[in-house]
């Protein structure tokens, strides 16, 4: 009820500014509305949401922020946590969600990873935001984690597009994402705190495409470690 007021609340802004603002300045202002509307969530929810290392990241360039995902309150998470703008891969089917999907359709670059075309034109978005000076932020296990381990496979997109911009990487995890509002049991959600933990940069400079392999294996090694030495 508290994510569905707040959601009605925030949805006229949300329209008149992308109605009446240019795409670019239109989604910074939505982000921001995003994150009132997330942080008056978190403090009426009772989801507490604290964020580690935020002031260590160099906010005047870009990052590709790469993350887990496990859990519906990642979207509340994310908006709190991430110290810069940024465009994020979403998947189209969210946009079927009533009143959510308004909202994220309008601040998201859309990918149906069924269709190559949709992925070749998201890819080609994320790499405009990026050299508009824009961070981006792309969950790399491409879905929600329903495994019991601490990560899902990751797709390459976020390593190739790291690599083909010279874009560096900043991996976050977010703990007790999973436990707090579970994606299998939803009605065993209860209050508590979400830890996002910012990880140290990882830098591309010099790395080709033969190079994805080994990229995509250090930042999961990394985020992997952080994941479970917090259990």
């Amino acid at each position: 009820m508290i994510f569905i007021a707040l959601m009605l609340m925030a949805l006229p802004f949300v329209l008149l500014f992308s109605a009446t603002l240019p795409l670019a300045t239109g989604k910074r202002t939505i982000l921001v509305v995003l994150r009132i509307w997330a942080s008056l969530f978190s403090f009426f929810s009772g989801f507490w949401i604290t964020t580690k290392n935020k002031s260590k990241v160099d906010i005047s360039k870009s990052h590709i922020y790469v993350g887990n995902h496990g859990s519906y309150l990642d979207a509340v998470a994310v908006c709190v946590s991430l110290p810069q703008y940024f465009s994020a891969l979403g998947k189209v089917e969210i946009t079927k969600v009533p009143v959510f999907g308004l909202i994220y359709k309008r601040i998201v670059v859309l990918i149906d990873r069924s269709s190559k075309e949709s992925r070749e034109q998201s890819v080609a978005a994320l790499k405009t935001d990026i050299g508009n000076g824009q961070s981006i932020l792309i969950f790399a296990e491409g879905t929600m984690n329903q495994t019991e381990k601490p990560l899902a496979d990751f797709y390459d997109g976020a390593f190739r597009i790291a690599i083909e911009t010279q874009t560096p990487i900043i991996p976050f995890v977010m703990i007790n994402n999973r436990k707090l509002l579970p994606r299998k049991y939803p009605l065993l959600a209860r209050p508590g705190l979400i830890t996002t933990i910012l990880l140290p940069e990882v830098s591309v400079s010099g790395l080709s495409m033969e190079d994805v392999p080994a990229l995509k294996k250090k930042v999961y090694d990394l985020m992997e470690e952080a994941i479970k030495s917090c259990r």
